[in-house]
């Protein structure tokens, strides 16, 4: 039979493959995702009739992380994670409640677990005597506090829910315990959590629906139920882990709140869930809950959407952004999810926010953090942002102080955790690599030979991820190599020869062979610029190179404001050049303009500043002379692309998002054609020509708002201040405006503040109008009952009054406030 001379190519291509490696069947192979066949022999998994896991944990201690990644946790033990106790009351050791014997003291709520859940990790991964020992002593305290019932900790926490107990901050004390016992093996803490549990089975079923916190983030109770499950095999423990799902939220079917961390840990739950009722539709539910939230509040770079602090109807522009809290809960989430699922999409979204948010959301140094990160941020100062954010108060600054006293705790688990996730181990006795940084790890696999992997790589700046196997003798085990979303082609080479891989985006390349001492594998994972569109925020656009957005690169100046304790100052960071530019992009070729520039050497030890990052891309852009601040000093929302101008055509530089403290990320396009749209600028508040005062005003509301000139778009319109008598609700209250002189008035137009399916303001009962007289209020002659209508102005004519002073008696509906978002004072 005569061959095509094709056909002896591929032959010979095989031969040559089979002499080289030994076995045809040594080559990669590409897979979805792991065959979760069963436990690993070595490091366990999930027990029977649990659903088996994609990947396991390898034991605390095993991966060392080395470069850019070690660096930063360095910084944390350094700063606000490792010195906390310097500047935080909630980690008094003598007068804390958690390390009270008796459970008795102060500030026994969720602050010091959420500290000691990474500050302990932060110790195990750094190998740090000191960190683990405080860690130790704390954990130490709350276990010899447990009762004969199985309570621990705090015992005020029995009883904080109108008599229930309150099992929210206990849960993530649970990590704590679970994480010291993976790193140290102590039995004790196994019969710790037993006990608690045991207290936890003997409660009825309505007790997991007590309260807002506790039910929400059950989830997390459930997961720790499960990973004591695994290690003990008691059957009861899936009877509780059944009744906590069952009377909880049902994240499984739905988003079931919309504040942000309790999205960032809740929506994972039905996925938890799944591994014991073997629902599919409860396996997807995170992803389902994922894609509900983003679609619309995250349609922008960075990973993160607009919940500061819960999300709101109408606010999707990236000038809002989301909790460092919820940043860090995110990041554990799909850390989770990836184990779980072996779905390496969850490693995508773990590496996007962790990269290009998370380290924006620190100073530099790691010793202060502010509350809300934004893809679109161009000054933070410390005054106060509501209701663009929907906190009042200091959101943007940088502070290490109580004001966010739970994202000052919680950001301690955010680089210690993603440490221990890098590489897990795999059912089939393997190990893969899933969130790609500098390390060393240490693993038993195959027969059971310990293989020590040395892992150099600059990524996420970098594209080679370089992998030294060192292994006493040789040792057959799969190893697993994850392909990002945005990779389109990756290169395999093994001790300097080149492999044959065709291996599709968020997929895993599987390699299983006889590996020996000194083998070298080279991952190179090609990096691509592009540029995406986001059509739900005006078809703004944002910049990306592999894993990487890109921001504005834009001049900062830093001030100090504060320093209440020596050496742990707060800081205001304000522009020192224009941030205002559009793109210039080719619709057909959007990367065609751009180009990326290198810098050469090492990369430096905290790359995630605008001085040390190694890569930026220059761009085309001009000015868009009406974008600019508003009132509060926020970046004004995006207006529809391509926005119109003839500013210059300049030369920009973008550098990578989590570089950049202020930034814009999500642009406009530009144009000078007619077809383009012509921004606005901002609406600016004026100075009403008369003194507002009232029976009360809620103190992060303003009497400002009564007579701004602001026009509201509709009763629920957060973007302009607002004027309320909240939380006062069923009164009789009053505003009113002081004239220089008498003036004549004839008219009033109010428009009413409602944020019904929101809060608890409505529109009031009724109202009337009076006018001083002397030393007297009179009511006036009206011409018709004013009005109480939503989303337009209520305008009341009479007959006119010369008078210093007019009033607005206000009658609230009951059980509800009421508030007002402008007042018109007319003359007839």
């Amino acid at each position: 039979m005569k061959r095509s001379g094709r056909a002896w190519t591929v032959l010979a291509i095989v031969v040559a493959w089979v002499g080289w490696t030994g076995r045809a069947e040594d080559g990669p192979t590409v897979v979805e995702r792991p065959v979760a066949s069963g436990p690993n022999r070595f490091y366990g998994g999930h027990r029977a009739p649990l659903e088996p896991a994609a990947f396991v944990r390898l034991p605390i201690g095993s991966i060392v992380p080395r470069g850019w990644l070690r660096h930063q946790l360095e910084l944390a033990r350094d700063g606000m994670v490792g010195r906390l106790s310097e500047i935080s009351p909630w980690l008094d050791f003598q007068r804390s409640a958690w390390a009270s014997p008796e459970g008795r003291g102060e500030r026994g709520w969720e602050e010091m677990p959420y500290w000691l859940k990474g500050y302990g990790d932060l110790g195990y991964v750094l190998n740090d005597p000191h960190l683990i020992a405080e860690a130790r002593r704390w954990i130490e305290a709350a276990m010899a506090s447990q009762r004969e019932d199985g309570w621990f900790g705090p015992r005020d926490l029995l009883t904080s829910l109108d008599g229930q107990p309150d099992m929210w901050p206990h849960m993530v004390m649970l990590n704590v315990l679970q994480s010291y016992h993976e790193f140290s093996g102590d039995p004790r803490v196994l019969e710790v959590m037993r006990r608690y549990f045991a207290w936890q089975h003997r409660l009825p079923g309505r007790a997991f629906s007590v309260g807002y916190w506790p039910p929400l983030r059950a989830g997390d109770n459930i997961e720790s139920v499960l990973w004591l499950y695994n290690r003990t095999g008691e059957p009861w423990l899936l009877d509780l882990a059944r009744k906590i799902h069952e009377n909880m939220p049902a994240w499984h079917r739905d988003v079931v709140n919309w504040h942000n961390v309790n999205i960032a840990q809740g929506f994972r739950a039905g996925t938890i869930a799944w591994l014991f009722t073997h629902d599919p539709a409860h396996r997807d539910s995170a992803e389902r809950n994922w894609q509900k939230v983003m679609q619309t509040y995250g349609q922008f770079p960075g990973g993160g959407f607009v919940g500061d602090e819960n999300v709101r109807p109408g606010y999707v522009d990236p000038r809002g952004g989301i909790e460092t809290c919820g940043i860090v809960e995110f990041m554990h989430s799909y850390e989770m999810l990836v184990r779980l699922t072996g779905d390496p999409v969850w490693a995508d979204r773990c590496e996007e926010i962790a990269f290009n948010s998370f380290p924006a959301a620190l100073t530099p140094d790691a010793r202060a953090l502010h509350y809300i990160t934004c893809a679109n941020q161009v000054q933070l100062d410390r005054h106060n942002k509501a209701p663009g954010i929907q906190n009042s108060g200091t959101m943007f600054s940088y502070s290490p102080y109580e004001v966010y006293r739970c994202c000052q705790h919680n950001v301690s688990h955010g680089w210690p955790y993603y440490a221990e996730e890098l590489w897990l181990a795999t059912p089939d006795q393997g190990l893969a690599a899933i969130l790609y940084a500098p390390c060393e790890l240490r693993a038993r696999v195959g027969s059971g030979t310990t293989v020590h992997l040395q892992v150099d790589t600059e990524y996420p700046f970098d594209d080679r991820v370089r992998i030294r196997v060192v292994t006493p003798e040789p040792e057959r085990f799969p190893l697993y190599l994850r392909v990002p979303g945005w990779c389109r082609e990756p290169r395999l080479f093994l001790n300097g020869r080149r492999v044959p891989v065709e291996a599709r985006p968020r997929t895993y390349v599987r390699w299983e062979r006889t590996w020996r001492d000194g083998d070298v594998v080279e991952w190179q994972l090609p990096m691509e610029l592009s540029v995406r569109t986001w059509p739900t925020n005006h078809n703004a656009v944002s910049v990306h190179y592999g894993p990487l957005a890109f921001s504005l690169a834009i001049r900062e100046r830093w001030e100090k404001y504060g320093e209440r304790v020596p050496g742990w100052p707060e800081w205001e960071v304000f522009p020192a050049s224009a941030w205002n530019y559009g793109l210039e992009l080719d619709p057909a070729r959007p990367t065609a303009g751009l180009r990326i520039e290198r810098k050469r050497g090492r990369l430096a030890p905290q790359p995630f500043t605008p001085d040390t990052v190694p890569i930026r891309i220059r761009a085309r852009a001009r000015r868009i002379p009406e974008w600019q601040m508003d009132r509060l000093n926020m970046v004004a929302p995006l207006q529809p692309s391509p926005a119109y101008t003839t500013e210059p055509m300049e030369e920009v530089t973008l550098i990578p998002m989590g570089a950049a403290r202020l930034r814009i990320a999500a642009f406009p396009t530009v144009s000078t054609g007619s077809s383009a749209h012509r921004w606005m600028p901002p609406a600016r508040p004026k100075k009403p020509d008369w003194r507002a005062s009232a029976s009360h005003c809620y103190e992060h509301d303003t009497l400002d708002a009564l007579g701004d000139g602001l026009e509201p778009a509709h009763s629920n319109d957060h973007d302009i201040p607002r004027f309320t008598w909240w939380p006062r609700r069923g009164t009789r209250e009053w505003v009113q405006a002081e004239f220089e002189r008498p003036r004549k008035v004839g008219a009033v137009a109010v428009y009413w503040f409602d944020d019904t399916g929101v809060g608890e303001c409505r529109v009031p009962a009724g109202w009337t109008i009076e006018y001083r007289a002397g030393d007297q209020w009179r009511p006036v002659t009206t011409r018709i009952q004013p009005g109480v209508a939503r989303d337009r102005w209520n305008r009341v004519e009479f007959d006119p009054v010369e008078t210093t002073a007019i009033r607005l008696v206000v009658q609230l509906q009951p059980n509800f406030s009421a508030g007002i978002l402008e007042w018109k004072i007319l003359e007839e």
